[in-house]
């Protein structure tokens, strides 16, 4: 397993650009996916609120969510949401063959900054991937996609794990330059080329 190499080797309690100070941190909780999970979701490290709540993109202002209900939830079936709680979103998650996991089993972060990243230790995607058809990885965010290239890819090609990956831009609030229309349009993409069943675009409708 490798670990990223930083200029400096910062530790917690360091001071890095403007003065704020890095905080090593821990995952803390597990990979949601099943034997039945098809594409696997994986972001760099969880935010602080994420990781108080022991679950993924669980900032109220991460789109994360309202993206994947917008093209899953079945509009037949008003209880097919993925709701607030992280049992709801699990289940969700679930029935809808979605992995959820992250890059980074450990690293120093100021607060939920991606770009402060530093020593960053990878997770192990193996379990996953030789216990579930796994046909497609999709990174979210610039940072998840540059380490998992780094620090995970490698790694899984030389044990013979050959899964297209697709990077998709960040729901993030910090990404604030992407509207929730346009993130699910891109998002609509890679997991129809995925081969998962997603809602059809207003757009694509009216053609």
């Amino acid at each position: 397993m490798q670990r990223e190499e930083t200029d400096g080797h910062a530790r917690n309690g360091t001071t890095v650009g403007d003065g704020a100070r890095l905080t090593h941190v821990e995952h803390g909780f597990g990979p949601v996916w099943d034997a039945h999970s098809r594409v696997l979701v994986l972001g760099s490290m969880p935010s602080p609120k994420s990781r108080e709540a022991a679950f993924y993109y669980m900032h109220p202002r991460n789109r994360f969510w309202p993206v994947m209900e917008a093209l899953f939830a079945d509009p037949a079936d008003p209880t097919d949401l993925a709701g607030d709680s992280p049992s709801s979103r699990r289940a969700f998650a679930l029935r809808h063959h979605v992995a959820l996991w992250d890059v980074i089993a450990s690293c120093d972060i100021v607060g939920a900054s991606d770009a402060s990243i530093r020593n960053a230790v990878p997770n192990d995607l193996t379990p996953i991937l030789g216990g579930a058809p796994i046909g497609r990885i999709v990174t979210t965010g610039a940072k998840a996609a540059q380490l998992y290239r780094r620090l995970i890819a490698p790694g899984l090609a030389g044990m013979g794990f050959d899964v297209p990956t697709t990077p998709l831009p960040s729901t993030s609030p910090a990404n604030a330059s992407m509207s929730l229309e346009r993130l699910v349009d891109v998002y609509r993409e890679a997991f129809r080329e995925a081969g998962l069943p997603v809602a059809t675009a207003p757009t694509d409708a009216s053609m």
